[in-house]
C-alpha cells in the first residue's frame, strides 16, 4: 500500500484531499476523530440535521476550536456537494436520503463513499453504474464489514484461490427475527434505562439483532464480489474461527453450504445460547480452496487451519473498526481512483418479511421495527416474487393482510410511484430484469 506516501505528496504540494461528511453519528464521529492525525486530509463541510450536535461531536472526538471554526456546518446535504470537495461521505443511514445525496455527488463529479449500506443495497448497483459512466468512484466504506470482506475476497482470487464462502460473524438465534424494539435490550444484557442513558436507539440496535443488518451487509458483499446468495436465506450456523474450514464448505464435503461460492454469516451463539468457542462476532472471514495438492501442502507447512482434507482453509480478521478505518476509502478514491469495494451487479436483495400477522391498514416501520425484518434473497428470486425491499418498508400502509413469516410484496402496500427513491429502485429493477 502507498496511500500515506501519496497523501504526503498532496500535503507537500498544498493540495489536501477535501471531504464533505454527511451524517455526524457514531460512524462519522469515529472518522472525524482520525482527521487531525492525518495531515493532507481535510473535512471542509459537515452536514447534519442538527449542526450544533455535529459541532459537539467534533469537540467530543478532540477537534480544537480553530479546526471547528474553519469547518462549515450545515443541514443542507445537496448544497454541501460542490466547490473544491473531492470526496463525499454519505453516513446518514437513511436509504432514500442516501440515494439522493449519492446521485447529487455523482452529477457534480465527486467521488462518493457510501457508509449508508442500506442505500447501497436498495439501489447501489445502479448508482455504481452511474458513477462509472461519468468517471467518478462509488465505494463501499472501509472499516465496515462489507468492504473488509470484499477486500479479503479480492485477495483470495488475486492469489489464485477459489472462494468457497465469505462473510462476517454476529450474535444470532432464530428467535431474534421476531424481536421488537420493546424487547431488544434484554438480548444485549442491558436495561431500557441503561440504554437510554447511553443514547442508544432501540430500533437501530434491533436491526442488528433481528437479522436485517446481516442480510443487508451480505447483499452488499454479494453485489460487490459476484458471490451467490443462499437460496433459502442466511443459515447463521454457529461457528468459531477454528471451525470455519470445516463448517463453511459445501454439504457434499461435510459442511453446511448448499454450494461453493456463497456469502454467509456465522453465529457467535450455539442454538442453545452457549457461547461459541473463539467466535467471530466482530469480524469477517473468507474460506478458500487450494487449487492443487502443492498449495494444500503449503497450507499445512505454514500452519494454516484447514479441514480434514487439507484443501479448505480460512482467513479472518477478528474485528472491524468502522469509522476509524474510513480514511482508506476516502484516500483510495481521491488518490488512486479506486473503490474499496463497489457493486458489480445485482446478486443479492433484502426483502421485508412480516414479524407477526399483519393486517390491511397497518403501517410498516422498517428496519429493526415492530412489523418487518429483512431477509436476504437472490436478486432474481426477489424480482420474480415482486418483493418489497426492506429499504422502502418505512411508513407505508398495507393494503392487504400478510401472514407472519411471509414476504411483503409491492402489491401489498400503498406506494407513491412518484417518490424519488421508489422511482430509482424501480428503474434499477427494470434494468436488471431486462438483462436476465
Amino acid at each position: 500500500m502507498n496511500l500515506h506516501h501519496l497523501l504526503e505528496k498532496r500535503r507537500a504540494a498544498g493540495k489536501p484531499v477535501r471531504v464533505a461528511l454527511i451524517g455526524a453519528g457514531k460512524f462519522g464521529s469515529m472518522f472525524l476523530s482520525q482527521v487531525p492525525y492525518t495531515p493532507g486530509l481535510e473535512v471542509s463541510v459537515i452536514v447534519d440535521l442538527d449542526p450544533e450536535r455535529a459541532r459537539e461531536a467534533c469537540r467530543t472526538v478532540g477537534w480544537d476550536a480553530a479546526r471547528i471554526a474553519a469547518t462549515t456546518f450545515t443541514k443542507d446535504g445537496i448544497a454541501a456537494i460542490g466547490g473544491d470537495i473531492e470526496v463525499v461521505v454519505e453516513a446518514t443511514g437513511n436509504p432514500a436520503v442516501g440515494i439522493r445525496h449519492a446521485r447529487a455527488a455523482i452529477a457534480a463529479g465527486k467521488h462518493i463513499v457510501m457508509v449508508n449500506v442500506e442505500a447501497d443495497v436498495l439501489a447501489g448497483p445502479l448508482l455504481a453504474e452511474e458513477a462509472r459512466k461519468v468517471g467518478v468512484v462509488y465505494s463501499l466504506a472501509y472499516g465496515d464489514q462489507p468492504a473488509l470482506t470484499a477486500e479479503m475476497v479480492d485477495w483470495a482470487r488475486a492469489t489464485g484461490f477459489k472462494v468457497v464462502a465469505a462473510g462476517k460473524g454476529t450474535k444470532y438465534l432464530p428467535i431474534y427475527h421476531d424481536v421488537t424494539p420493546a424487547g431488544v435490550w434484554g438480548h444485549y444484557g442491558l436495561t431500557a434505562a441503561e440504554a437510554q442513558s447511553a443514547g442508544m436507539n432501540p430500533q437501530m440496535f434491533n436491526s442488528f439483532l433481528d437479522g436485517t443488518k446481516s442480510a443487508i451487509e451480505m447483499a452488499a458483499i454479494a453485489n460487490a464480489t459476484g458471490l451467490d446468495v443462499p437460496s433459502g436465506g442466511l443459515l447463521f450456523p454457529p461457528c468459531g474461527v477454528d471451525d470455519l474450514p470445516h463448517i463453511m464448505r459445501p454439504r457434499e464435503q461435510g459442511g453446511v453450504l448448499e454450494k461453493s461460492g456463497v456469502v454467509e454469516v456465522v453465529s457467535s451463539l450455539e442454538r442453545d445460547s452457549r457461547l461459541v468457542f473463539r467466535d467471530l462476532r466482530w469480524g469477517v472471514y473468507v474460506v478458500l480452496e487450494a487449487p492443487n495438492d502443492y498449495a494444500a501442502d503449503c497450507f499445512r507447512q505454514y500452519g494454516m487451519k484447514t479441514d480434514s482434507s487439507g484443501r479448505y482453509a480460512a482467513m479472518y480478521k477478528p474485528y472491524h473498526l468502522i469509522g476509524l478505518e474510513l480514511n482508506i476509502s476516502v484516500l483510495s478514491a481521491a488518490l488512486r481512483g479506486e473503490p474499496t469495494g463497489q457493486p458489480q451487479g445485482f446478486r443479492g436483495d433484502v426483502a421485508a418479511v412480516a414479524k407477526k400477522d399483519l393486517r390491511a391498514g397497518d403501517m410498516l416501520d422498517g428496519e429493526g421495527g415492530y412489523t418487518v425484518w429483512g431477509k436476504l434473497m437472490p436478486a432474481a428470486d426477489s424480482l420474480k416474487a415482486s418483493a418489497l425491499p426492506i429499504g422502502l418498508a418505512h411508513r407505508v400502509k398495507l393494503t392487504r393482510d400478510v401472514a407472519h413469516g411471509d414476504v411483503v410484496r409491492w402489491s401489498d402496500v400503498e406506494i407513491d410511484a412518484n417518490d424519488d427513491a421508489v422511482a430509482y429502485r424501480r428503474a434499477m429493477e427494470a434494468m436488471f430484469a431486462a438483462a436476465r
